[in-house]
């Protein structure tokens, strides 16, 4: 549902059936309900509300067949003596009546409701067991607030109900099913949801207009009025003359009968909301057509909140509720855009483009992207003030479309390695965090014959005697940051011989010819592995736009936000990078065995934690040698150690004299489990797949620290590796390679699994610990470098500081991303203010030592497949002259 300027709404193309709970915490819940589900009968739906407010509340407002009332109370809201008193113990204990105790009864009951009116869409407002409701009948859900009650019973808590404080965890965990937060203005912090649209304030109906309303009541337009009225109660106050400056009057609503106010104070009617059902029931009408609607207040005051806690009554309560988190903290990568300022831009891309298939997701960056696009067919390039580099790239992006042709778009992040890194292509569990940063592609596909070219693809097919052969134009931004041409084009028959695509390896040398166009076999290459895996065969030009916000170098993985096949390129690295920008989701790891690449699914992270990403201003390169020699080292290793296991099994089944021994190892460990071992272990698939504690006992003392490649292949001929080849007269690490991944593949899962452990502080500080160990293991290994290294000390320095221990701290470990020998680290710690300040100084002192001042990766978004594509077409494509 859309609600259009002029108080419209745009109806779905189908009738859609949804459930709405509210809250039992007072009318205010119910009275902005009633404006939304109002909307959403007008274009044909049918709501089912559960509340327990009475019916007037909506029927004076909604008279429709369509709105179904159903009373349940599934929440309590706050146990109050009046409007501002709160009973912190009793409402704990009320709700822990009405929706702790019998919550195995709730669930069970609202399951097969939701069932029975096979709901579309599940909107809370704000009850916490409907979002698991909705999760558990298999139903999307969705909140509409400005609090949740997990931050205000934690205050509670906090205040009252120590032995209440597992209230707060399930009322988070319940939030949590939620898809995503319409949050209003005024809000507190919410750290149970993820996801958040932020919109204007919903309110009633005006039904009279200002003149009127002063007229019923006798007051004189010259006179300044103040209404008096917080939940209808006058509190027992005692209201003076004197408390109003001269010509103001006071509103009071709820006065008692005997209460005496001064003259200045006027009472209101009690009886108005029953006047209005009375009325209404004999058919009168309150709504103005020339009124109708709900008013929106666009600019919203966003208040900052933060629950004050007193030393020694935490209770336990994690910092991630005692913290308003992000709204005010300073962010150093892409700049955030507010509510109207991204809604202009939407509009903006709107009247550029039309959306014929995809959707926005409200990601500024591809909006941008867009407007972008847009002036690239209308704008005249004078030179002035546009560096030459840049002023190339336009002006060849320029001439790359026919604007009145269908235009594709499509979007993958980069990635944050947070566990996993180079023990990828061994077998391990990874966990990857998409990042905000992401790479845009912009590709048109044109019959030859109408293919815009450049002048030099045009003078080449001249040459060749060729006329409208198809051909693929790349230009990417950015080229004047990483030393390369900034546009690539060729002769799409150049990818064949014959009738069959040429091989993977002519490809590489294909498009290394040229060094400063080595680039385009991340795109272009793409192309070929189509051609060779899918059988799929081009005969339209294609044209191709690329810009790349995810920064080359640092370990954060550009190549994979471009590319998913590696074939071509010839990076001798793992997948998870490419999957993660396939398959990642916002906020969310994805868990992955690469084995080959099987995604187990999404882990969430829990609100109370964060990863921020930090570049030590080293350059990495997954192509380069360390890299490519410690991956060898691993499958050296495995080989070694397969050999081993076969020896052994061989000694077992053959000589089961127990005083002779093999190497060390006496033959009274090769028992029944031990022989079944060594099978399993002769025949090792994945590195990752032999455990420490085997490592350990059996096969660590006989991998050699370092072997020469001419020795290794003498005695076992290959390392079984296709995308790496053994330089005969280099030295290779061993040892330390083939540890790092089977210690790296325990590490990975002990950190998942403590991700869905209880919020503590010892949970940060055992995450943080498998952190460290994967960075020394790095080095180790011959990955590290001065750089990441020193980032690593400064995080350990902060998290060891007087002041952080003080604070129970808020950083708690680090480590080394991707392929190492640079790029950046990944920093894990508490989801607060404090936090971010720290990171902060992080990168101030690092400026201070070396003279870089370090990107800072905060954030995330979601990846390809997630973001699926658009299909645009220009609104007002250029003149033909």
């Amino acid at each position: 549902m859309r609600i259009d300027e002029d108080d419209r709404v745009s109806a779905s193309p189908r009738h859609l059936v949804f459930a709405y709970y509210i809250t039992g915490h007072g009318f205010g819940h119910a009275t902005r309900v009633v404006e939304v589900v109002r909307h959403l009968i007008l274009v044909g739906h049918d709501v089912h509300v559960v509340t327990g407010a009475p019916d007037f509340v909506f029927t004076s407002e909604i008279q429709s067949e369509r709105l179904f009332i159903r009373k349940v109370l599934l929440d309590c809201g706050a146990v109050q003596a009046d409007a501002l008193t709160v009973d912190r113990l009793a409402s704990l204990e009320k709700y822990s009546q009405t929706a702790v105790a019998p919550r195995a009864s709730i669930l069970a009951t609202e399951v097969e409701w939701l069932n029975t009116i096979k709901a579309d869409l599940v909107i809370s407002d704000v009850v916490p067991v409907a979002c698991r409701a909705a999760a558990d009948a298999g139903i999307r859900s969705v909140c509409v607030t400005n609090f949740s009650w997990d931050f205000i019973y934690a205050e509670y808590v906090m205040a009252a109900g120590y032995h209440h404080r597992s209230i707060v965890w399930q009322i988070a965990e319940d939030y949590s099913h939620c898809e995503f937060l319409i949050r209003l203005p005024g809000y507190c912090p919410m750290p149970a949801f993820r996801d958040v649209i932020d919109v204007p304030l919903v309110v009633r109906r005006i039904h009279k207009k200002r003149t009127e309303v002063r007229k019923e009541l006798g007051i004189g337009e010259d006179v300044k009025l103040v209404i008096f009225n917080f939940g209808g109660q006058p509190a027992g106050w005692k209201l003076k003359e004197e408390y109003l400056p001269a010509g103001w009057l006071c509103l009071v609503c709820g006065a008692s009968d005997s209460q005496e106010l001064p003259p200045n104070f006027i009472k209101l009617a009690k009886d108005v909301a029953a006047r209005i059902i009375q009325d209404t029931a004999i058919g009168k009408n309150y709504a103005s057509d020339k009124l109708s609607g709900a008013r929106r207040l666009r600019d919203a005051i966003v208040l900052g909140f933060q629950l004050q806690r007193a030393p020694g009554r935490d209770a336990d309560i994690p910092e991630w509720y005692a913290n308003a988190e992000t709204e005010f903290s300073l962010r150093t990568a892409l700049p955030s855009v507010e509510v109207n300022e991204q809604s202009s831009l939407a509009k903006s891309c709107i009247e550029d483009f039309e959306i014929l298939h995809g959707d926005l997701q409200g990601l500024s960056d591809t909006m941008s992207f867009l407007k972008s696009l847009a002036k690239l067919d209308t704008e005249h390039i004078s030179g002035k003030n546009i560096e030459k580099p840049k002023l190339r790239e336009r002006k060849a992006a320029a001439g790359l479309f026919n604007w009145e042709e269908e235009i594709f778009v499509a979007r993958a992040p980069g990635r944050l390695d947070v566990m996993g890194g180079i023990a990828d292509y061994s077998g391990s569990l990874v966990l990857q965090l998409p990042i905000r940063e992401a790479c845009h592609v912009a590709v048109q596909r044109t019959h030859p014959s109408k293919q815009k070219l450049w002048k030099h693809a045009q003078a080449r097919q001249l040459a060749k005697g060729q006329k409208s052969t198809p051909v693929i134009e790349i230009v990417s931004y950015g080229s004047e940051l990483s030393n390369r041409g900034p546009t690539f084009d060729m002769d799409l028959e150049d990818l064949m011989d014959g009738d069959q695509p040429i091989s993977y390896e002519k490809a590489n040398k294909y498009f290394a010819q040229d060094p400063s166009q080595k680039w385009a076999a991340y795109v272009a290459g793409t192309l070929l592995v189509l051609m060779t895996e899918l059988g799929v065969r081009f005969t339209d030009g294609i044209s191709m736009l690329v810009s790349s916000a995810v920064p080359e170098g640092k370990g954060v993985s550009s190549s994979a936000a471009a590319e998913v096949e590696n074939h071509i390129v010839g990076a001798p690295c793992g997948v998870m990078d490419q999957m993660t920008s396939a398959c990642g989701e916002t906020d969310k790891l994805l868990a992955m065995i690469c084995q080959p690449a099987e995604v187990l699914g999404l882990v969430s992270i829990p609100p109370h934690i964060r990863f921020w990403g930090i570049d030590s201003g080293i350059r990495h390169s997954v192509g380069g040698a360390d890299y490519g020699s410690v991956r060898i080292g691993s499958f050296m290793g495995q080989k070694m150690i397969k050999s081993a296991a076969s020896v052994l099994l061989s000694y077992s089944s053959q000589n089961g004299n127990p005083a002779q021994q093999l190497n060390g190892l006496n033959s009274e460990e090769l028992e029944e489990d031990g022989t079944e071992l060594l099978e399993y272990e002769s025949s090792l698939d994945y590195l990752c797949n032999l455990s420490p504690h085997r490592h350990e006992a059996v096969y660590a003392k006989r991998l050699p620290e370092t072997i020469f490649g001419e020795t290794f292949l003498e005695q076992y001929s290959d390392h079984n590796d296709s995308v790496t080849v053994i330089d005969p007269k280099q030295s290779y690490s061993v040892a330390a390679p083939a540890r790092h991944p089977i210690y790296e593949n325990f590490r990975v899962k002990a950190f998942k699994a403590l991700l869905t452990a209880d919020a503590s502080s010892d949970q940060l500080s055992a995450l943080g610990e498998l952190m460290y160990q994967c960075h020394h293991s790095y080095g180790a290994c011959g990955l590290g470098s001065d750089g990441t290294d020193r980032l690593i000390k400064l995080v350990q320095q902060m998290q060891h500081s007087k002041v952080s221990k003080s604070e129970n701290g808020t950083l708690f470990g680090a480590k080394i991303t991707g392929g190492g020998s640079g790029g950046s680290v990944c920093v894990v710690g508490k989801n607060c203010v404090r936090s971010s300040e720290q990171i902060l100084e992080i990168q101030q002192i690092y400026k201070a030592a070396t003279g870089y001042m370090p990107f800072i990766f905060e954030g995330s978004s979601p990846g390809a497949g997630k973001f699926g594509y658009l299909k645009i077409r220009r609104r007002f494509p250029p003149s033909q002259s």
